[in-house]
């Protein structure tokens, strides 16, 4: 429905301050229609889709339109980003969290807060045919660059219904931020996103909270790596065989058309590849990431992010991030709700829940974040490195993601050869392998180098127009 008009100042046509501390919460008159709330409360408890609700994978509404007024939504969001956020991070999720709203005495924020508090929960009560107490936790949440919640279910004792309010500007899926619903096998355990809600300005989402009302907002993960090694059942098959011979090798590792793009900027003139040296340690081609293109940098960003991060540790069963493998840190923090905020100036999202009762909190003191050391190679005829140019002798995992190097072969060199200390025995050796993510878990007695590349690979790649192949490399350290 439409919004309802302004009244502005006759001269300066804008709102006065007394009239904006006089606004009113109201959610959308429609939901106070009785033929509106007999469908919704009908459709919930026949299971059955209608009037904005799907029940599938699992229950759940979304409204458009939720507060009546744009101005006092405009005005809320002000509201909202002048508050102090912390910064939340753990193995479920990375974002930025204010302060409980309970307390604040902010107009707008006070009269959302009764709203949500008084008549939207009595109207989720009667829809949902649930008796809700009036507890409700409410906070806001503010989503950046690279951050992300991953597949929870909000099930915690005594919650029974869980919201988001979004308060983004005009959002695309690219963007990421998506709702991602999770379709369930029979033993209740999530499987695989079937559905994803695209924020929405004055949009609001809820679902009952149940053991299968698994869901996750997406991070630059879902934008860029196959969806394949995203699946919790795929990676504990890939732990397994990474715990098994502590390597493994991961084709099709980015999405096809991120791929193309960052491929095409690699062997693009745009990037100024400089010559990396000593000669008695190294030969190779290497640039300085605050001047490649902005695809190139975002992959960069990807592969040093702490989802990233995640990502290997439920990949490789290591403890790379600092609170991967906590037990009591596997609920939402602090066992309540957030009000989520998108990433970027202006971008909101409220998220809350209404419960029976509260929970205590149960934060982990932050011990500061993982540590990685990367750069972006490029190489070409005549380019090596030598042993004693290893890096760090300590455990670490490495990675390599390749690209440009389709049809190579292992006689043109190129490879990685890992052997150990003061030994001649080769333990391991990594061919360059187009889109491939090859992981190796090395001891501090395991060396390796890049075998120089030959005469006989330099022509065969003339005759294929490929001078060179990419490698993004990543030292990542417990």
């Amino acid at each position: 429905m439409p919004a309802k008009k302004r009244q502005n100042d006759p001269e300066t046509g804008k709102k006065n301050k007394k009239e904006k501390r006089d606004e009113l919460a109201v959610i959308n008159s429609d939901l106070r229609d009785e033929s509106v709330q007999k469908g919704m409360r009908d459709a919930w408890q026949r299971k059955e889709s209608d009037i904005q609700l799907d029940c599938e994978p699992f229950p759940h509404c979304q409204i458009t339109h939720f507060l009546q007024s744009e101005g006092f939504v405009e005005s809320l969001q002000a509201e909202l980003l002048q508050l102090n956020f912390n910064s939340k991070s753990n193995d479920l999720y990375k974002f930025q969290q204010s302060d409980d709203l309970r307390e604040r005495k902010e107009h707008h924020i006070s009269q959302i807060r009764s709203v949500i508090f008084g008549e939207f929960r009595v109207w989720l009560s009667e829809v949902l045919q649930v008796d809700l107490e009036a507890t409700v936790d409410i906070s806001c949440a503010k989503y950046e660059h690279t951050d992300v919640l991953l597949c929870h279910d909000d099930e915690l004792e005594g919650r029974r219904v869980a919201f988001i309010l979004y308060l983004v500007p005009p959002w695309e899926v690219k963007d990421g931020g998506t709702l991602d619903l999770f379709s369930t096998d029979e033993h209740c355990q999530p499987v695989s996103v079937v559905k994803s809600l695209l924020p929405c300005w004055n949009s609001l989402v809820f679902f009952e909270v149940s053991p299968v009302s698994f869901h996750q907002v997406e991070s630059l993960l879902f934008e860029w790596v196959n969806e394949m090694y995203l699946d919790p059942r795929y990676q504990a098959r890939v732990q397994q065989e990474f715990e098994e011979s502590s390597e493994i090798c991961l084709p099709s590792f980015l999405q096809e058309e991120k791929l193309r793009q960052v491929r095409s900027a690699l062997q693009s003139s745009e990037i100024q590849w400089e010559q990396k040296g000593p000669p008695n340690k190294r030969c190779y081609g290497c640039v300085d990431m605050q001047s490649v293109p902005s695809c190139v940098q975002e992959c960069w960003e990807l592969l040093s992010s702490e989802s990233f991060f995640i990502l290997l540790s439920n990949l490789t069963g290591l403890r790379l991030h600092y609170l991967c493998g906590d037990e009591d840190e596997s609920e939402n923090e602090d066992g309540k709700s957030e009000t989520e905020n998108g990433g970027g100036e202006g971008n909101t999202q409220a998220s809350a829940s209404s419960t029976d009762a509260g929970a205590s909190s149960t934060e982990k003191k932050d011990k500061g974040p993982p540590t990685c050391v990367g750069e972006l190679r490029r190489w070409t005829h005549g380019d090596y490195t030598l042993l004693h140019d290893s890096v760090k002798r300590e455990y670490a995992l490495d990675l390599q993601l390749h690209m440009g190097c389709a049809g190579w072969k292992s006689e043109f060199g190129g490879f990685t050869s890992y052997i150990a200390h003061d030994e001649d025995e080769e333990l391991l050796t990594v061919y360059p392998e187009d889109n491939s993510l090859a992981l190796v878990y090395r001891d501090k007695d395991t060396l390796k180098f890049i075998k120089h590349i030959n005469n006989s690979s330099s022509s065969q790649l003339s005759s294929q127009n490929t001078p060179a192949f990419y490698e993004f490399s990543f030292n990542y350290y417990e």
